[in-house]
């Protein structure tokens, strides 16, 4: 009950936003109508979600490339960012699997070694990246994120988290791989184990921390396994000097208090570099945040506009980019975890990002003995729990093509690198799109006994057919690319007609568009079939496509007479106009 007090209480907070520029500005709202009894359960949810925060963070920027201190960060800049603007009641923001090889694979190109100008590139890109997604939710392009299907996000999530696995397993051995590409990884890898360079000590703290987060969260979810693998693992590090006797990889000392705000200097050219890695990123950080967004909007009853959430998200960005972070994204590991811990608002992410504040301030020397090899597990353990087998699995089982979609993408992740992997699975969607709508169904319909309406004669042979009439439907949109095709196939559905036919009609209701090269198609049908003493006529016409046939000046050339509102009335109009009595159908 008190859950759904709460929930309304977030719809009436939503109403109350003001408009104009302020309207941008949710933490407004949120602050005006916020409850006192709210507070602890904000607190407590906060200080939890600093505890998979910081270790996640950490190890999520050592994957980006850069030091494990920029994903806090990053951490910091995006919840106190998205507290203000962003207008989901808790979604969490921060560093992300998803994003993080997107931004090694940008980043290391151009930092060609060097850690500070791998620093600027990273923050330049969160930069850019907030930008695209502010741009896209001003100008109300918050659908963009549809550009992503099911098949195409399940084979692109599944590259990435492999990539990373193998990236992230010379770490785990104690070793450091520098491999940027799938193969490249696979080759230091194996080169690593061949030439010896396990650490077994190094191994030993990354398996253990490993095994623990796994068993963790499979069997007791609601304990802070991250944390505890983690704190666990640096312990023994500190307790054994680990890194002075055994070569233990640590991430040694950090920076000391807050990032200092500051635009990142590159030059102009290496910004325009950028942008088409950018673009990828504000595309996967945008569909993260619709998904989860939209999953916790009908779960908390409450109402979101997509394109605030958009706007929010490119704040969030370019907040990160700002002190020193790299691009974040909705968290759907994170965000469960501030729902579990009973998070009411926003205020949660405010305190986790105190708590990550006075980390950096008071104790980050508290840091520095964490081994690599506990980040990395983290990491992977992430990334085992995104792959999708069960969905992929579902794919193959319910639609094969779909899955060839999915596998192709997964395969050109890994091949061709992940940001021209964002780029092959648009082109997929894309190219799906078409054929779809290129080889679209069209169906011959007739009567079938016992059944209302028109029925597909392939799936109904016993379906009869009125002497002279060919019903055709035509299951797509007429386009440049498969007005040729319309035409062909009403032609043979012509020609194959069991009786000389008289009239064709097409029902048209599957029709959405008609566009000047399928007008142009439609009018030499007309005249072909004009000359074989067949009238073309339509069923079912939209509006929209009349007033498009209107506008090419061809709705004369049918006759208005020949476009009917159903199937039935240009049955009925057949039957009148050529004086058929066939009892059966009189009544259609």
């Amino acid at each position: 009950m008190n859950s759904r007090i709460d929930h309304r209480h977030a719809k009436d907070a939503a109403r109350a936003q003001p408009h104009g520029p302020m309207h941008w500005i949710n933490g407004l709202a949120v602050a005006r109508s916020y409850e006192a009894r709210w507070l602890p359960h904000d607190i407590v949810a906060g200080v939890t979600l600093s505890a998979v925060l910081v270790p996640a963070g950490m190890a999520y920027a050592e994957v980006a490339g850069v030091p494990a201190v920029n994903g806090l960060y990053a951490s910091f800049a995006a919840l106190l960012a998205y507290a203000v603007f962003g207008p989901s009641r808790i979604l969490v923001l921060g560093p992300d699997s998803a994003l993080v090889a997107l931004i090694a694979a940008s980043v290391m190109p151009l930092a060609h070694g060097d850690a500070n100008h791998a620093l600027a590139a990273a923050a330049a890109l969160a930069i850019v990246a907030g930008a695209a997604c502010v741009v896209v939710g001003m100008l109300k392009l918050g659908f963009v994120t549809e550009l992503l299907s099911l098949p195409i996000r399940y084979g692109f999530l599944d590259g990435v988290m492999l990539t990373i696995i193998v990236g992230q397993l010379p770490k785990l051995l104690g070793f450091k791989g520098n491999g940027e590409s799938f193969f490249e990884q696979i080759r230091d890898l194996t080169g690593g184990i061949a030439a010896s360079k396990v650490n077994l000590m190094s191994l030993a703290l990354g398996a253990a921390a490993l095994v623990l987060i796994l068993v963790l969260k499979r069997f007791w979810p609601k304990v802070p396994a991250v944390l505890i693998a983690v704190a666990g693992a640096t312990l023994a590090v500190m307790l054994m000097d680990s890194a002075q006797r055994a070569g233990v990889a640590v991430v040694g000392t950090i920076a000391h208090g807050l990032p200092v705000p500051r635009l990142p200097m590159l030059p102009l050219d290496e910004w325009w570099r950028l942008a088409s890695s950018a673009a990828a990123i504000a595309l996967v950080s945008l569909t993260d945040v619709s998904v989860l967004s939209r999953t916790y909007e009908v779960r908390d009853e409450t109402k979101v506009d997509r394109n605030q959430e958009c706007v929010a998200l490119g704040l969030s960005n370019i907040a990160a980019g700002f002190f020193q972070g790299f691009a974040v994204s909705a968290s759907g590991s994170r965000t469960p975890v501030a729902e579990a811990a009973g998070a009411k608002t926003q205020l949660t992410g405010v305190v986790a990002a105190g708590v990550v504040a006075a980390l950096l301030v008071f104790a980050p020397r508290a840091l520095k003995d964490t081994p690599q090899s506990a980040l990395a597990a983290v990491v992977i353990a992430a990334c085992l729990g995104m792959i999708e087998v069960r969905g992929m699995i579902r794919l193959y089982r319910l639609r094969k093509s779909e899955f060839v979609q999915a596998f192709v993408c997964f395969v050109g992740v890994a091949v061709v690198g992940v940001v021209n992997g964002i780029a092959l699975a648009l082109l997929l969607s894309v190219l799906s799109f078409l054929w779809r709508a290129w080889r679209p169904y069209d169906a011959v319909l007739g009567r079938v006994d016992g059944r209302k309406g028109y029925h597909d004669v392939s799936r109904h042979p016993e379906a009869r057919r009125i002497p002279g009439l060919v019903l055709l439907r035509w299951d797509a949109p007429l386009f440049f690319a498969n007005s040729e095709i319309f035409r062909e196939h009403a032609l043979r559905a012509i020609d194959e007609s069991p009786t000389q036919v008289r009239w064709i009609v097409i029902a048209a209701e599957p029709v959405t568009d008609i566009d000047l090269t399928a007008a142009e198609v439609l009018q030499t049908l007309h005249a072909e079939l004009a000359e074989r003493n067949i009238t073309l006529c339509f069923a079912e016409m939209k509006g929209p496509v009349k007033d498009s046939l209107k506008r090419y000046e061809m709705f004369d050339m049918i006759g208005e007479d020949y476009v009917f509102p159903t199937i039935g009335a240009a049955v009925s109009g057949y039957l009148q106009t050529h004086d058929v009595k066939w009892r059966d159908w009189e009544d259609a």
